[in-house]
């Protein structure tokens, strides 16, 4: 693999990484708190229809606070602008409450109250709302009086265009496969539904990420040959380019195909993480397709084997172990060849050897470090979908790298 390779391969995953981090937090336009004796503001001035709603708290007094569970009713009384007049809203989710706990707000601290599992049933239609929090002393002795507090209005707009084909075209069908597999499997069991997605959407993709590693693989092959290429017409590049151009088609390679395994898994990655970030809650029922609406989310066992919450982050056993698996993959994908080893030993080659040898070393050890970290920062299920998918492509290049090996058996020899 060539350094141009290795920049595309570093460049998508930082890529993923922004995208996911960029897409967790609530945007720029975020409301300014207010002044006075508790400060309250939405965390976005207007949000797009289904995008999560939340809302700051900050404590400017010197005494202890408490906002009450109402659970299974939302956390904090929704009010909706309806012909000029402010309408209460409200919603009973279909969410355990045997561990809900009021909210303390200490003197001096800043919370952020989210409406996960009310978001669509609350804040789904297009309009102006405002939030209000009932606060109440926690000591009580004290003779301060509950508070309540309005936020500033805000707005639910349309969602645009690309969030709509996101949705329907991407989010939406993962989704509905994976609560599909869920409903069915025994326990309705959600690690063996990630397991089993992986390989559907890995053989779904099979045929793409073939061509891929091929290319990737052969590229590998050529490498001795585009370096005689290089050492030919060092002084001629259009003809350097001519002859490479020839190579390529001559072996059926495409330079780009070998990102393609990389590429191709990036938005089912990015999907996979919200499907199993915050959909697995009844607030998101209404993109199931009508056989499943009937699905009971309470149902899910998140608990993989026993020991392993998928929704969760496992920050020590699963990137460990994940990291190891791209490490192994990562070797098999830049396994020298018998011809490469011939070249590499020729003392001409000395300074070819240095730049393949230290740009295969960084991929080899970097990348596994990256998917480990990466692992580390996103719930436990998309680490076990990214291990699968991994051992399925460890598979996949065991088999691609013999059916390479054939076919570039007979290479044209470049003197």
């Amino acid at each position: 693999m060539n350094k141009k390779n290795i920049l595309i391969f570093v460049i998508v995953f930082l890529l993923l990484n922004f995208i996911i981090s960029m897409c967790s937090k609530q945007g720029a336009n975020t409301a300014p708190l207010t002044t006075g004796d508790f400060a309250v503001a939405t965390t976005k001035t207007d949000y797009e229809q289904d995008q999560l709603v939340g809302v700051k708290i900050k404590n400017n007094t010197k005494e202890d606070y408490v906002i009450k569970d109402k659970c299974p009713s939302e956390p904090l009384e929704v009010q909706r602008l309806e012909n000029g007049q402010w309408t209460v809203m409200t919603y009973k989710a279909e969410i355990k409450c045997g561990q809900a706990t009021d909210t303390v707000i200490s003197p001096d601290q800043e919370i952020t109250i989210n409406f996960t599992s009310w978001n669509h049933a609350l804040f789904g239609s297009m309009g102006q709302y405002k939030i209000t929090a009932v606060l109440t002393p926690k000591n009580p002795q004290s003779t301060s009086q509950p508070v309540t507090v309005d936020s500033n209005t805000f707005e639910i707009k349309e969602k645009g265009i690309i969030g709509v084909i996101w949705t329907v075209a991407l989010y939406q069908p993962i989704y509905n496969v994976l609560i599909f597999l869920i409903k069915y499997i025994p326990f309705h069991d959600l690690g063996f539904a990630i397991i089993l997605l992986t390989f559907i959407i890995r053989t779904i993709l099979l045929i793409p990420s073939q061509k891929g590693l091929k290319s990737q693989r052969k590229l590998q092959e050529l490498q001795p040959k585009l370096n005689k290429l290089k050492e030919k017409y060092k002084d001629n590049q259009e003809m350097l380019a001519k002859e490479t151009m020839e190579l390529w088609k001559e072996h059926k390679v495409n330079p780009f195909g070998s990102c393609l395994p990389l590429v191709i898994q990036f938005p089912v990655l990015i999907a996979l993480f919200y499907v199993i970030q915050s959909g697995l809650n009844p607030n998101n029922a209404y993109l199931l397709y009508g056989p499943l609406r009937d699905f009971t989310f309470s149902s899910i066992n998140v608990i993989f084997l026993g020991i392993l919450d998928l929704t969760k982050i496992n920050s020590i056993v699963l990137p460990i172990f994940v990291g190891s698996l791209q490490f192994l993959q990562m070797k098999l994908a830049l396994m020298k060849t018998e011809k490469k080893k011939e070249e590499l030993k020729d003392p001409n080659k000395k300074e070819t050897k240095n730049e393949m040898e230290t740009a295969n070393q960084m991929m080899i050890y970097v990348m596994p470090v990256m998917i480990a970290v990466f692992t580390a920062s996103v719930p436990a299920g998309v680490g076990l979908y990214w291990s699968v998918s991994t051992s399925y492509g460890i598979i996949q290049q065991i088999v691609v790298n013999k059916q390479v090996k054939t076919e570039t058996a007979t290479v044209r020899v470049i003197k």
